[in-house]
């Protein structure tokens, strides 16, 4: 115990010797390696020294960030989506809904025509806009959603921005329906006007000239042609409900569907022949329903069903 006391009393000058002779140098490297230093001398350690001996530290080249670009060595970043709402479950829907937003705290102070002048536009249904965007929009959002594209349809043409009017095309139909003007009926040399009506799966094609009241239908009398009273009193109801039952001759032609639908189909045929000789019977036409085409149509057959809704007969043995 004592000689191995002697001995570390023996080793401590060394080591004190030692660390005095290091501390110098290191202190030097130490201080190359400041951030404030100069270029020409700042060092980078390296982690890999030259040897084992106490105090070899190799310096490592200084980094070229010129070689680096030319490596194309880009850092880890993270993708930022275009839009806000990309991560929700309407992003298309919300981006548009957002805009209009914008649209109206921007320009919703500017002048404003009444609604019985603002030009009619037929706007996309909700059905048409879900196709559209591909994405199930509720219709309590939607209808949020036309309130702004109305109000902001109401600003004054010629103070609209061009902005607010890309913003409206969005949500206008591909076919304006308001925009769609009728085509005249012509009434030819022979003094024959041509309507066209159908119903159901029937089409009729009327000829309407003045005359005494003959009618032909295919080639038939209007007895021979619809054997039902009901049916002959459809088909000469637009004349019946004018007054002019005497007045005009009627030569058809008619197709597809059955008695029924044939009928009606000529209702309207002869409705719209009989407008282009007297543009002046069209009130009285309309409230006798003979302008209007009706849409009704047999409801389709169900599987498991009778018919449309009937059901079979539950039999419980």
């Amino acid at each position: 115990m004592a000689s191995m006391k002697q001995g570390s009393i023996a080793l401590r000058p060394l080591c004190q010797g030692l660390r005095g002779q290091q501390r110098q140098p290191v202190d030097r490297l130490f201080q190359a390696l400041r951030l404030d230093a100069p270029a020409e001398s700042r060092r980078s350690l390296s982690t890999v020294p030259e040897s084992t001996q106490l105090g070899a530290i190799r310096a490592a080249p200084e980094i070229d960030l010129k070689s680096l670009a030319d490596l194309r060595l880009v850092p880890h970043a993270r993708p930022v989506p275009v839009s806000p709402s990309y991560f929700s479950r309407q992003p298309r829907f919300n981006d548009s809904y957002l805009t209009l937003q914008s649209l109206m705290r921007d320009y919703g102070n500017l002048p404003t025509i009444p609604s019985s002048q603002v030009e009619r536009i037929a706007w996309k249904t909700l059905v048409d806009f879900r196709q559209t965007i591909g994405e199930q929009v509720k219709a309590s959002e939607y209808v949020k959603c036309i309130e702004l594209v109305k109000r902001l349809h109401q600003i004054h043409p010629e103070l609209k921005p061009d902005v607010v009017k890309q913003a409206l095309d969005a949500f206008k139909r591909e076919v304006q329906s308001f925009s769609n003007v009728p085509n005249p009926i012509p009434i030819d040399r022979f003094g024959r006007a041509l309507g066209v009506g159908r119903r159901k799966a029937s089409t009729a094609r009327a000829w309407v000239v003045e005359g005494t009241g003959e009618v032909q239908i295919n080639g038939k009398s209007l007895a021979d042609a619809f054997g039902r009273v009901h049916d002959r009193e459809s088909a000469m109801w637009a004349l019946r409900a004018t007054g002019r039952i005497d007045k005009y001759n009627v030569w058809a032609l008619v197709e597809g569907g059955g008695t029924t639908g044939q009928a009606e189909a000529l209702t309207l045929a002869i409705a719209k022949a009989l407008m282009a000789h007297e543009p002046a019977l069209k009130p009285a036409l309309r409230r006798a329903g003979c302008v209007t085409r009706d849409p009704r149509r047999v409801e389709r057959k169900k599987h498991g069903h009778v018919k449309a809704r009937k059901m079979p007969a539950w039999v419980k043995r």
